[in-house]
């Protein structure tokens, strides 16, 4: 079976696991206080531009969002989402179990937009009775995003602006943040995103880390007390160097760049052969996640090769699948995909 179902399949890049080998049997202190955790910070202010940043290793994405969620709400206030947004659809209702909802705003490509966030601000706002409902006061958008699509430099200024605005806070779930920023027709810098974002995280599981995001938190408000919030949740790691390490072996030679474009070029190389044999897309993208829409009948001679996951259903014949690429998806497996992709006969 040769996997595209997910970019989380394989372990970890060598280079990862060389550095954890190395420092296996050295004594540090716990909780991300030891010295890896503080270089790897110090490096990822550096990239970001922002030496007044806050950084913080956790294990997950979804412990991630639950975590700087549930840091920037009261009780009675939530968080702005596309529909398709990973808070939204794939977390079992982590944010709803920390108290509170999901403000999910329609999206055909997996993006919101400035208009909308201003639309549901004013909602609120012009309602008499608004003390009766959620108060929105956080926005949260992945880049890129569930449907593999990205947020151009501009769109983000846009949200940023219409956020400081309103006085809700930036949210960036970064899980495939080095897919994004590696994709064609990008025009957004890590360092962009540290100047508009409240607060992202840059995503190592799933670009050749173990486990592991670092949370980068730029609003003042943000920052008090988080760790707290961290060991509530469930979040501190007792041997916290192990993730500070991994962000060390990713970020200190550019290997993280490296990977995601690896990626972005093979699944840019599947997504034309899939175009070339005729077959549409759910959405148009350039990063690792494809979305064609296939025959049934192709897809049941398919799932005992190859893994993929559904998407949805497009009519009586025809499904939305997705297939996904990843820092180790090995060349020789795409090419033996493309090669059933032009045996295709729509």
């Amino acid at each position: 079976m040769i996997r595209f179902n997910c970019d989380y399949s394989e372990g970890a890049h060598e280079k990862v696991l060389e550095k954890l080998i190395a420092t296996n049997r050295e004594q540090t202190e716990g909780y991300g206080t030891d010295r890896y955790s503080a270089q790897a910070k110090e490096l990822i202010r550096r990239l970001c531009g922002r030496t007044d940043a806050d950084v913080h290793f956790l294990v997950g994405g979804t412990q991630a969002n639950l975590t700087v969620i549930s840091a920037g709400l009261r009780p009675y206030q939530g968080v702005i989402a596309a529909d398709t947004g990973h808070i939204n659809v794939h977390e079992t209702g982590a944010v709803e179990a920390c108290g509170h909802k999901i403000l999910a705003l329609p999206s055909r490509d997996g993006k919101i937009t400035a208009g909308q966030v201003e639309a549901c601000c004013k909602a609120h706002r012009d309602d008499a009775d608004r003390e009766h409902t959620v108060q929105p006061k956080m926005v949260y958008i992945s880049q890129s995003t569930e449907l593999g699509t990205i947020y151009s430099r501009e769109e983000l200024e846009m949200l940023s602006e219409v956020c400081k605005r309103n006085g809700l806070f930036l949210f960036m779930d970064g899980a495939r943040l080095g897919y994004a920023l590696a994709a064609e027709g990008n025009t957004m810098t890590l360092e962009d995103i540290a100047r508009l974002c409240d607060v992202f995280y840059i995503g190592g599981t799933k670009a050749g880390a173990l486990f592991g995001e670092a949370v980068v938190i730029t609003a003042p408000s943000l920052k008090e007390d988080f760790r707290y919030l961290i060991k509530q949740k469930g979040g501190m790691l007792a041997k916290g160097r192990l993730l500070g390490l991994q962000f060390l072996a990713l970020l200190e030679d550019g290997l993280y760049m490296e990977i995601a474009r690896h990626a972005d070029e093979l699944a840019k190389q599947l997504r034309e052969a899939f175009c070339k044999a005729g077959v549409s897309f759910l959405v148009e993208n350039t990063t690792n996640q494809l979305f064609p829409v296939l025959p049934d009948r192709i897809l049941e001679e398919w799932k005992e090769k190859y893994s993929f996951s559904y998407q949805q259903r497009i009519d009586e014949k025809h499904s939305a699948v997705r297939f996904c690429t990843s820092w180790a998806t090995r060349r020789e497996d795409v090419d033996l995909l493309i090669a059933d992709i032009e045996k295709i006969v729509l």
